[in-house]
């Protein structure tokens, strides 16, 4: 048996997910029917860094899964590309050892969130940016952001849904990039709970619009309570952009 890791980009709109669901389409489901058809029939199951949101994008998401068969790493990729939808690709393939786990020899992962920036709101940009039509002080938010940056509790900043106990999470980098009319925020950490980029991200929002200042931001983390930050902004936005190793 070979064990393969996987680069994959996907454009996230018409997926329920990443992760295999009863009912709807998913990324993990397609890949895995493409892998049943090349095994003959027999079923092969692939390992994820981590799952995806209904509507959310990557670009770098990465999965592993073992194989008796024997094709050259670029023979893979061709072959599951050939028959992948439009809407999923394998930027790369590699042999790896047998003890690389997608997500257990993950270190971190990076996101980016992408907000047009404009009063008219873009149909061929609606699913792929959260539209923000009201003026922003970019300034207050950079200053807010620096608040994010360390290791906290962000408790405040998950969905109420979590069921992780341990909150505590590693943010190393916390950046926005403006191109044109797009704000890109730019996250890197040693991982993340359910929501929390998309929490981060509309609070930021909140402090750029007035609704909160900058100081605000150590006084939410240390809360604990999700009703101190702001709204889960819409998944379009979100991206997988990256996962360390």
């Amino acid at each position: 048996m070979k064990r393969i890791k996987c680069i994959v980009s996907y454009d996230g709109t018409n997926f329920q997910g990443f992760q295999v669901q009863p009912n709807g389409r998913t990324v993990q489901g397609e890949i895995e029917h493409v892998l049943r058809k090349m095994h003959k029939g027999e079923p092969i199951r692939i390992h994820a860094s981590g799952r995806t949101d209904a509507r959310v994008h990557a670009k770098g998401q990465v999965f592993h899964f073992d194989t008796p068969l024997s094709l050259t790493e670029e023979a893979w990729k061709r072959a599951l590309n050939s028959q992948l939808p439009q809407d999923i690709a394998i930027s790369e393939t590699e042999f790896v050892s047998p003890d690389f786990h997608a997500r257990f020899s993950s270190i971190a992962k990076e996101y980016r969130y992408m907000v047009l920036y404009q009063k008219e709101r873009d149909p061929f940009l609606v699913n792929y940016t959260h539209h923000h039509p009201y003026p922003l002080d970019i300034g207050r938010m950079k200053d807010a952001m620096q608040y994010i940056i360390g290791t906290h509790d962000f408790t405040s900043f998950c969905s109420a849904k979590t069921e992780i106990a341990d909150r505590v999470r590693t943010v190393e980098l916390f950046a926005l990039h403006e191109q044109k009319n797009k704000l890109i925020f730019q996250i890197r950490g040693d991982g993340f709970l359910y929501n929390m980029v998309r929490i981060i991200v509309g609070t930021m929002l909140d402090v750029g619009s007035g609704k909160l200042a900058p100081s605000d931001i150590p006084e939410i983390i240390a809360a604990k309570d999700r009703t101190k930050a702001g709204k889960t902004i819409s998944p379009n936005g979100l991206y997988l952009w990256k996962v360390f190793y």
